[in-house]
């Protein structure tokens, strides 16, 4: 019975570290790397809400040109060898499929860099 719980207790305390080392993190490259509109663990934890405060005074206020903006995060880091954010190896793809999240954004707009068209049903 010893034994069983010294094994138990050795499982559960290395799990977290187990667990950890079987899911590795997205690879990113920044294609044009400099500085963002906000430093990155900022961007990383808000950057929707920043789009979607866009979106919604892009879309009721007629209001154009804010800092956060999806064409400007398209721009700096589409892939050079795509021009997209999407794809293997893409920057919005790589961490939306890390944190299996599905964006809404390319249901309107193009994932490619110099390419604003809007591409889905929504005008």
């Amino acid at each position: 019975m010893k034994r069983l719980l010294v094994g138990l207790a050795a499982v559960l305390l290395l799990a977290p570290t187990l667990a950890a080392a079987g899911t590795p993190l997205p690879q990113l490259k920044i294609e044009n790397p400099g500085s963002c509109i906000a430093p990155v663990p900022e961007m990383r934890r808000n950057h929707m809400e920043m789009l979607k405060h866009t979106r919604d005074r892009t879309l009721r206020q007629g209001i154009r040109g804010e800092k956060a903006s999806l064409n400007e995060c398209i721009n700096c880091h589409a892939s050079k060898t795509t021009g997209s954010v999407l794809g293997p190896g893409g920057f919005c793809q790589e961490c939306h499929a890390y944190a299996a999240v599905k964006p809404d954004c390319w249901d309107c707009h193009q994932p490619k860099a110099g390419n604003h068209q809007a591409v889905g049903v929504k005008p």
